[in-house]
Parts: C-alpha cells; sequence; structure tokens
C-alpha cells in the first residue's frame, strides 16, 4: 500500500515541536496515530538534521519492551539516554500501559532539552478528559480517520470508484489493504465489537452491555436526526426497557462520545445568537464503522454525505453546530433547519447538504433556510452530483461534494 499523507498533522506537530509541552496524540482507535509519529514524524525530524541517537522511541506494546511498563525503569532509561545538551525528542507509543504515566510524563517535562510526544489506544487514554492528567501541560493533537482526500490519494481506482467504497467502509486506514467486501466488513464489526466496545465496557464497568448496545444501534440508525435523552428514553421503553433511567442513557452516551466513536453536534439559533441544549444530533466518527453496526443495511446517502460533512470539517478545524432559523410563513412563525454551521476565528459559513437540485423549485426549497440568515457571511449547498461549482441567482455557492472533499479551499471557491 502506497504511504497516506498526513500532511494536515504533520503540520501541526511541526509546529508544535519544541514548545514545552506534551504533545498527545488523541483519537479512534486504528486511525493512524502511531503511524503520525513513526514513520511520518520520525522521518521529518532525520530529514532535518536530528541524529537518529537522539530519537528516544519506545513500542510499549512489544514484548521485548515490557520491563519499561514499571514507570521507574521507563523514567530511568529516558534520562540515561540522554547524553548531551542538544535536543533530544521522546516517542512512546502506547504509553496508558505504564503505571502512572501521568506522573512519569509530568517529570520529562523538567529535561529542558527533551520534547516529548505520546499516543495511546485504550479507553483510558483516548478518553477526552486525558489532558486535565497534566494540568495545563498537555497539547492535544486531534487525528481523525481518513477524510476522502487521503482515502483518495492512495486509493487503486477512480474517483468515483473511491467515493462508493468510502460512503460504505469509511476511513479507517486499515480498510485499503483488503481487497474484498467481506474482509472489509469482517474487519469493521470485530474491531466494533472487541475493541471498541471492549474497552468502553472494561473502563467504565458497564453493566448493562445489552443498554449499550441498543444505544449504538439507536444512534447508528439515526445520524442526523434530532434526539435527546428523553426521547431515547421513549423509544428503549417501547422496546420493553421499563428499568432504563435516562440518567443511566446519558451516562452510556457520554462513553461513546469520550471514546471518539460518536460526537454532538448542538443545535444553534442564528437570529439570537445563543445555543439550544436539546434536542440535538450525534454524527459517528467514522462513516464505516456506523455502516458496520447496521450490518450495512442503512444506506441512505443523505445522511450519509451529512456525516462525512460534519467529519471533514471538524477536520479542517471548525467549530460545526446545526443552525436553526426563523421563517416567517403568513402570520405564522416556522423553525427550518440549516444543516451546519461552523466557525473558525473570523470565519463563518452556513452549509446544507443535498442529493441533488434537480429543479429551480428544488434548488429554492434548499436555499430558503439560507435566504433567512440576515449576515454576509458564505451560504453553501453541497450536493452529491459530480459537476462544477456554480453560484445560484440568490449568490448561494453549489459545489458537489467530491470537489468539496478534495478541493481543501472548496468553501472558498
Amino acid at each position: 500500500m502506497k504511504e497516506i499523507k498526513r500532511d494536515v498533522y504533520l503540520n501541526k506537530l511541526i509546529n508544535k515541536k519544541e514548545n514545552g509541552l506534551i504533545k498527545i496524540i488523541t483519537g479512534i482507535r486504528r486511525c493512524g496515530k502511531s503511524y503520525l509519529l513513526d514513520p511520518l514524524y520520525k522521518n521529518y525530524l532525520l530529514e532535518n538534521g536530528v541524529k537518529e541517537d537522539h530519537i528516544i522511541k519506545l513500542d510499549l506494546d512489544e514484548r521485548k519492551n515490557n520491563k519499561y511498563l514499571d514507570p521507574d525503569v521507563l523514567d530511568a532509561y529516558v534520562r540515561e539516554s540522554i547524553k548531551d545538551n542538544e535536543q533530544y525528542y521522546l516517542i512512546l507509543d502506547e504509553i496508558q500501559k505504564v503505571n502512572e504515566f501521568e506522573s512519569v510524563l509530568n517529570g520529562f517535562l523538567h529535561i529542558r532539552n527533551l520534547d516529548v510526544y505520546v499516543t495511546g489506544s485504550n479507553s483510558k487514554f483516548l478518553s477526552s478528559d486525558i489532558i486535565t492528567e497534566f494540568r495545563g501541560r498537555g497539547d492535544e493533537i486531534r487525528v481523525y480517520p481518513l477524510t476522502f482526500s487521503e482515502f483518495y490519494s492512495v486509493f487503486d481506482g477512480s474517483k468515483d470508484e473511491a467515493w462508493e467504497q468510502y460512503i460504505v467502509y469509511g476511513g479507517l486506514p486499515r480498510i485499503l489493504s483488503f481487497k474484498t467486501d467481506i474482509e472489509k466488513s469482517d474487519y469493521l464489526k470485530n474491531l466494533f465489537d472487541k475493541t471498541y466496545l471492549a474497552d468502553i465496557i472494561e473502563r467504565n464497568k458497564v453493566q448493562r452491555i445489552d443498554v449499550l448496545d441498543a444505544i449504538v444501534n439507536i444512534l447508528a440508525s439515526s445520524i442526523g436526526s434530532l434526539t435527546n435523552p428523553n426521547k431515547l428514553s421513549n423509544t428503549f421503553e417501547s422496546n420493553g426497557y421499563k428499568d432504563i433511567s435516562i440518567n443511566t442513557l446519558t451516562l452510556y452516551i457520554n462513553y461513546l462520545e469520550d471514546a471518539f466513536l460518536i460526537k454532538k453536534a448542538q443545535r444553534y439559533d442564528v437570529k439570537g445568537k445563543k445555543y439550544i441544549q436539546t434536542p440535538y444530533k450525534f454524527y459517528f466518527s467514522d462513516i464505516g464503522l456506523r455502516n458496520c453496526r447496521l450490518n450495512f443495511r442503512q444506506q441512505e446517502e443523505t445522511h450519509i454525505m451529512e456525516n462525512i460533512i460534519f467529519n471533514e470539517l471538524l477536520y479542517r478545524g471548525y467549530n460545526v453546530d446545526v443552525g436553526v432559523v426563523d421563517i416567517r410563513e403568513g402570520d405564522a412563525k416556522k423553525q427550518v433547519e440549516i444543516d451546519f454551521v461552523c466557525n473558525q476565528y473570523n470565519k463563518k459559513y452556513y452549509i446544507q447538504s443535498a442529493l441533488s437540485l434537480p429543479t429551480r423549485e428544488k434548488t429554492i426549497q434548499e436555499e430558503r433556510p439560507l435566504m433567512n440568515i440576515r449576515d454576509n457571511f458564505r451560504k453553501i449547498i453541497v450536493v452529491k452530483d459530480n459537476m462544477k461549482s456554480w453560484i445560484s441567482e440568490e449568490g448561494i455557492l453549489v459545489v458537489g461534494i467530491k470537489e468539496f472533499l478534495l478541493n481543501p479551499n472548496s468553501l472558498d471557491i
């Protein structure tokens, strides 16, 4: 398989180099965190004049390195490896295997010529609260599964063939090494059950595994749909779960979020400039994992496209919400949704996702929520069609999904 260039993350590492903080690579398991550090970042260091013996690298999941799981042994090894006053770089993979790893890493921060990078793959390290363990001394880099652009860059086939594979099997890098649909689906199913869910159950001592399973299935079948704990509770009750509290459902959803399997999108009142606490939406961090959970049955492209656009915006560094705007119909007011409102510094974009705009009437229907926003930020409709981007009569950019995903500047065409 060709080398996957993950330049966005590599450049983040380069920009954070020697900043005095622990670089903590987080993200869902099997998304490429270890690969980012070695070979990609390690090769960058070597190519820029760092001596190989000034890069201290330990794969802590290898049996030969078991002795370094003792925090005192690891601490002594790293300190003894520093032979001079030149800059050293420490890369520790699977750091969570080390007992009391937080205190070990905090100790390394006192070594002035040591730059520290760590990653890990169990649910403790994947937890979104891991940064708090370092009391402001950690610098997080979130890694996502492959975007469509990254996937296509190494895919052996046409753009359309790559898209058909991506919307079914997603962007976990190892998917690209499998030849058959059976291999791909078996990989995703085993990974979901035996790795992701097993980690969540073990870490959080989950008692009602049946309830956790059911929540995953409900969320997978309703990506892009509004939900809240009360709605979920009613669904469970109608399916015979009479003893499950709203607190338990909320807790289990938090476990899934902490492990980066799902991400919540809150609703934002565009005119009122305030958040609406409930209901909200959930999207999966990888569409292949979502699809495998449903045995690849629910392949509605509208919601799949929406999930992929959401993940792409996160990858590009935007804060992403679901927009709500009031429109007037006669004497009545009606709330309509804008799929995504995304912000980055002083930039803001409003984005709708639509399979196609076959008629002028359909175009007007999709434009309507956007036309009720009274500011001058860019408004965009992303469609499935293979087409060149164009500007509608109302000044709204219409762009095909593949161009949107493959062009890093697609929001500003």
